[in-house]
């Protein structure tokens, strides 16, 4: 069965840096990375890359949700794009502007940034060569912007910044960004100036075409390490996972040569102080690729003292795990995305994992996702359980094509230091939604929807991106 555009689109987007839970120390750069005016809750955006914009089809908008006492609400949100005051560029057919996000404070002021790709933007005469945008935050919340600038200009179709990650990789206290392309992997080195300007920026020799990246601490020092995921090839089908440690003034690269992600997520999972990091994998077996699960799979590579070790087995979870709801099966895209913080305040990162094209009660792509829990022996299948839209609880109905689970996030947006989730269903209503919880608990849970929101365009894709 066909799988939607936008799947195919966002399946290499990855999580920036994640806080570790009961206030483990972390390399991250400010403690709320995610909080645009610092008022102490975490807020969250939210984009519509093919919502029409200024009459513009396909130019793309964010909004962004403000945390607060009481959670996120339609109440408190702002909406952004190349129409807005003070943010360059200019609403253009397919440009699908907020096709990737992340945040970090760049230019530490004590304020998240809001970090945009615009992978499809043409340069010049130079078709989807792709451009980045830093959104500054401040005590009113987000207001202008700047264009940082690649170390080499990017080509006709580089798609610049279709991969993008956050976080303080060298342990100078400011964030840095990874930018991952069709061409190559670009690095800018924080703190930035109000002209985007970086401290130093580079691009990577070694890795050509780079989907995504993961930033995170697995070692518990300064330096949040960066994992690069290049993505899928057809001579490795399985996706090359690169960890890159900041050592002695310059990084240590060591590929983890029996693990397999297009995605990435790192939270302690089994609460030793260290993070762990959470690879997800959707791809069904193939011919050339006989070892993959069908149906998708995550595995969890454990940090220590010294960082991961690529000799150890991982652990490995999908459908087919005991104690996980469901059945592998080709086409459900377990994996696709993942996300991990404390959803319980147990003092263990939890897991969840989205399967966007699983079927709900015969519905085709209706999508579903699954929390898995972490312990002192790390993320199994005990207590996992699984949501979609006919659990008992969840507002609305299972449809076809919602594709419930395209992107997943977890952060605590309320302060009562339980991560919230939010899940992704850009095909809901066609236009589409989130779905949110406070914890992960489904009663309560609300949704926020891109027909609502003033979110315009036939199919806006609104869910299918979010920063996390």
């Amino acid at each position: 069965m066909r799988i939607r555009p936008f799947v195919l689109a966002t399946s290499l987007m990855t999580a920036g840096l994640l806080a570790l839970p009961g206030g483990t120390a972390t390399a991250a750069p400010a403690p709320l990375a995610d909080d645009f005016n610092g008022d102490g809750y975490r807020d969250i955006a939210v984009a519509a890359p093919d919502a029409t914009v200024s009459g513009k089809e396909l130019a793309g908008s964010v909004v962004v949700f403000y945390g607060s006492a009481s959670g996120i609400s339609a109440d408190r949100r702002q909406t952004v794009s190349q129409s807005s005051t003070g943010i360059p560029g200019a609403a253009e057919n397919g440009d699908r502007f907020g096709e990737t996000l992340t945040t970090g404070d760049l230019d530490l002021d004590g304020h998240a940034d809001l970090i945009v790709g615009t992978p499809r933007e043409d340069v010049g005469a130079d078709r989807g060569a792709g451009s980045l945008t830093v959104v500054w935050g401040g005590a009113s919340g987000l207001g202008s912007g700047v264009t940082v600038k690649p170390s080499a200009v990017p080509d006709e179709g580089c798609a610049f910044a279709e991969g993008l990650s956050a976080g303080d990789t060298d342990g100078n206290g400011a964030a840095d960004i990874t930018v991952g392309s069709r061409c190559s992997a670009q690095y800018f080195q924080g703190p930035f100036t109000r002209q985007g300007v970086p401290l130093t920026h580079t691009r990577d020799h070694q890795l050509g075409t780079t989907r995504g990246a993961v930033t995170g601490s697995v070692d518990n020092d300064k330096a949040a390490e960066r994992v690069m995921l290049p993505g899928l090839y057809s001579d490795d089908v399985g996706g090359r996972v690169y960890l890159d440690d900041w050592t002695q003034g310059q990084f240590k690269r060591t590929e983890l040569t029996r693990a397999d992600g297009t995605v990435g997520a790192i939270g302690d999972v089994d609460g030793d102080g260290y993070g762990d990091l959470v690879l997800g994998d959707d791809v069904d077996p193939e011919p050339d690729r006989p070892g993959a699960h069908l149906g998708g799979e995550i595995s969890v590579w454990y940090g220590g003292p010294t960082g991961i070790d690529p000799g150890q087995t991982p652990t490995r979870i999908n459908q087919d795990t005991a104690g996980v709801p469901g059945t592998g099966e080709r086409g459900d895209r377990f994996g696709y995305t993942v996300s991990s913080a404390d959803t319980n305040k147990d003092g263990f990162s939890d897991v969840v994992v989205g399967a966007p094209g699983e079927n709900v009660d015969g519905k085709d792509f209706a999508g579903s996702v699954t929390v898995l829990l972490g312990s002192a022996r790390g993320l199994s299948g005990t207590g996992a359980r699984a949501i979609h839209q006919d659990t008992e609880g969840v507002p609305g109905a299972v449809e076809a094509n919602d594709s419930f689970g395209a992107v997943v996030a977890l952060a605590d947006r309320n302060g009562d230091g339980k991560a919230d989730l939010s899940v992704g269903a850009p095909g809901e209503n066609g236009t589409g939604c989130t779905w949110n919880t406070r914890g992960t608990s489904v009663t309560g849970s609300f949704y926020l929807c891109a027909d609502k929101l003033g979110v315009k365009g036939e199919y806006a894709a609104f869910g299918s991106v979010m920063s996390r």
